[in-house]
């Protein structure tokens, strides 16, 4: 699980670098990269709520 919460976090820092150029420069490529980074927290972001529920039980 502490290989997925990194994997989460280092999405997480992709997508608000990106995020902060295209909202500042306008950096239109910056914000195709953010999308692809957001799909990509989204995604690990579901594998993490599996692996809680689990470790739960």
């Amino acid at each position: 699980m502490k290989k997925l919460v990194d994997a989460i976090n280092a999405a997480y820092a992709d997508f608000a670098k990106n995020a902060e150029a295209q909202l500042v420069k306008g950096n239109k490529a910056a914000g195709a990269r953010a999308r692809k980074a957001a799909l990509a927290l989204m995604k690990d972001l579901k594998e993490f709520r599996k692996a809680s529920v689990e470790a739960a039980k």
